[in-house]
This record gives structure tokens, C-alpha cells and sequence, in this order.
């Protein structure tokens, strides 16, 4: 019989492969980071993606509105070429395609919940539908998002793209020891 961990196809057993060394993945991301700045003239950032694909579809609900509020203009354009076709979208949809493909091959993909023994599914999911909210509010707050404004920030020695980093980092531990029980 199979472990939880395993998958089975055919009669061949599937184990998770270890996770990648992070130093060289930090090492890969450098190098994406720097290609994207040699190649497309900027760094690289989600939250315009997201705003893109909102504001299009404010303007596919609301024309009138989209055509009179300041911030959809900003990610319309001006109506010559389709804003969906912003390198930003298609960033956003590499990554998500290459991180299917790289759980495919690293045998990770399953349909689970990750939780500690002390919350149950709904409670998970409430908390990560809500910190992916703030997450996602302070990221328009911010004017960034944490790949925008950390790594290409801190690329450019942006003070506040350091600054953030640090808050980011300091406000992880900090939240960790509060809710650390939860996945003990």
C-alpha cells in the first residue's frame, strides 16, 4: 500500500522529490530579474497584472465608469492595443503555468489542505482567503506588490523597497510566534 505521500500510476510509485536548494533558486531568480530588466526594460511585478485584468473588466461591465476613473485609464491605455496584452499579464501567467509544470514533475500536485492539527479546513481557508486580501490591499497601498517592490526595489536600492523587506520579514516572525500553535 502507498504512503499519503505517494503517488500511483500504473503499478509505478510516485515520491514527492526533495524541494530545490534555496540559494540557488534565489541565485535563478537574480538571473530572471536581471533578464527582465535586460530584455523588457523593467523589473518584474504581479500586482499591475491583477489591476490590468480588473480594470478590464470593469470596462467590459462599465464603460462609461472605466472611461471617467482615473486609476482604469492608467491600465486601459489608450484604447489602441488590447491591455491584456501588457508583458505583466503574461508574466503573471508563466508563472502560474510553470509552477503547475514544475509541481508535475517534482510529483506534488494533490488536492489537499495544508493544516496544522489544531484548525480545521474552513478555518484555513478563511485565514488564507483573508491574509491574501490584506496582502493584496497593502500591495495597491504600497503601490507594489512584494516581487515589484522587494526584488526589483531592493535591485535598484530603492529605500523603500528595503524598507519594506525588512517589515516584511520582522512582521512574519512576529505574526509566527502569535499563530504558531495552530500549526503545532
Amino acid at each position: 500500500m502507498n504512503s499519503k505521500n505517494e503517488k500511483s500510476h500504473e503499478g509505478k510509485s510516485f515520491e514527492p522529490k526533495p524541494y530545490s536548494n534555496p540559494y540557488v533558486v534565489g541565485f535563478g531568480l537574480g538571473l530572471v530579474l536581471l533578464a527582465s530588466f535586460l530584455v523588457m526594460g523593467r523589473g518584474l511585478g504581479a500586482s499591475g497584472a491583477v489591476s490590468t485584468v480588473v480594470a478590464v473588466g470593469v470596462e467590459n461591465i462599465a464603460p462609461q465608469h472605466a472611461a471617467k476613473n482615473n486609476f482604469y485609464k492608467e491600465y486601459l491605455g489608450d484604447g489602441t492595443t488590447n491591455p491584456l496584452k501588457d508583458w505583466l499579464v503574461f508574466e503573471v501567467i508563466g508563472v502560474m503555468v510553470g509552477g503547475f509544470i514544475s509541481g508535475s514533475l517534482a510529483h506534488r500536485i494533490k488536492r489537499t489542505t495544508e493544516k496544522g492539527p489544531n484548525v480545521t479546513v474552513k478555518t484555513r481557508l478563511i485565514y488564507a482567503f483573508a491574509g491574501g486580501a490584506i496582502m493584496g490591499i497593502g500591495a495597491k497601498l504600497a503601490r507594489g506588490c512584494t516581487s515589484g517592490l522587494a526584488l526589483t526595489g531592493g535591485a535598484l536600492l530603492s529605500l523603500g523597497g528595503w524598507a519594506f523587506m525588512f517589515a516584511v520579514f520582522g512582521g512574519g516572525y512576529a505574526a509566527a510566534y502569535f499563530i504558531r500553535r495552530q500549526w503545532l
